[in-house]
């Protein structure tokens, strides 16, 4: 697909695909040749929120609006809102003074809010709900004076955000091969906390070693590793066994794209890949495959996937089985100040927030 023939919307319905895509018209399926469609993928409630706040922003203040790194890590989404007249800076100081910024969905920290006051530039904070709720355990287990171990990966925008947080008391861990070097103060203050997308099992192996370590670290008060992260990876999980190859719709950068491959793979799967758009599949790549195994990361419009399926149709995938584990049906409410001036606009911003989760 080209950003030319995006949809007018990439928020929205997007986020909770309800039927099973079909082929396109006049391909012809070849008997035995199946495509695995995990259920859920693609976006989850925070991006989706995250990628209306830009929308609905450029709709109603006009372009450009700025927004400090990548509103999302998805290399489709972010080229089509820069067509729209989004700009996408990496840091504070790159926007005018005064103009208008959003923060992305992965965080920022108390620093980046002071540098934006200090420019007086009017802020947009789409953090995730879920990303705020681990900043708000960070703070508080500071104010106690806890070492606070950080389970993530070093440099990711999530990561540093909350790092800022409570710099003298957060170290981040990146995995289990760093656990030997952790040091604190005192081993019967200290708690976990993790970065929101990491893999499930990685986190959980980080965490047991640690605690080999340090017998009486606390866990936190809830799980870190949000919702839509676990139940991407138990629905791979599910058909990474009966699929001869897993393709997951992702951009590098995306964490959470990037572990469904290496889930997929742990999970049994006889090979796994993952591409950006549909013309990225690689005819080699389903020699002798009879099931392809399909997903996508939690930053990935659904238009994506359906163009991968058109694109494997090609090869003859005509029959799409879907694997379902979990039903989503999380919204989040736009941030607070862009509901408040499109409300006194007369807009509704049309976004019911519900938190809950059925299975």
């Amino acid at each position: 697909m080209s950003i030319d023939s995006a949809p007018a919307s990439l928020a929205g319905a997007s986020a909770f695909p309800d039927a099973v895509p079909t082929l396109t018209p006049g391909v012809t399926a070849v008997p035995g040749k199946k495509i695995l469609l995990a259920a859920p993928r693609g976006y989850c409630a925070g991006v989706d929120r995250a990628v209306d706040a830009v929308e609905k922003a450029l709709e109603h203040y006009g372009a450009p609006v700025y927004v400090r790194k990548e509103i999302v890590h998805n290399k489709f989404v972010v080229e089509t809102l820069s067509k729209r007249g989004a700009i996408f800076v990496q840091e504070t100081d790159e926007v005018p003074e005064g103009a208008r910024v959003v923060f992305s969905a992965h965080g920022v920290s108390p620093e980046v809010h002071a540098q934006a006051a200090r420019r007086n530039l009017a802020t947009i904070d789409a953090t995730c709900p879920l990303v705020t709720k681990v900043h708000k355990e960070a703070v508080r287990f500071a104010s106690s004076d806890y070492d606070i171990l950080l389970i993530g990966h070093t440099g990711h925008e999530e990561v540093e955000g909350t790092q800022g947080e409570a710099p003298d008391h957060i170290q981040v861990v990146n995995g289990p091969h760093e656990v030997d070097q952790v040091e604190v103060r005192d081993p019967d203050k200290v708690i976990w906390i993790s970065q929101t997308t990491l893999s499930v099992d990685e986190a959980m192996e980080t965490v047991q070693l640690l605690r080999e370590r340090f017998p009486n670290l606390q866990d936190p008060p809830s799980d870190d590793i949000c919702y839509a992260t676990q139940n991407r990876q138990v629905a791979i999980k599910k058909l990474a066994p009966r699929a001869d190859v897993v393709i997951v719709v992702g951009s590098a950068n995306s964490s959470n794209s990037v572990r469904l491959v290496e889930v997929a793979l742990e999970a049994g799967a006889g090979a796994a890949y993952r591409v950006d758009k549909a013309d990225e599949v690689q005819p080699e790549w389903l020699d002798g495959a009879a099931t392809v195994g399909l997903s996508s990361g939690a930053s990935v419009p659904e238009i994506l996937v359906r163009d991968v399926i058109a694109r494997l149709g090609e090869f003859g995938f005509g029959e799409v089985e879907e694997v379902r584990t979990a039903t989503e049906d999380i919204m989040f409410s736009l941030p607070k100040n862009l509901r408040a001036d499109l409300k006194a606009a007369g807009q509704t911003p049309d976004r019911p927030h519900r938190v809950r989760e059925s299975r």
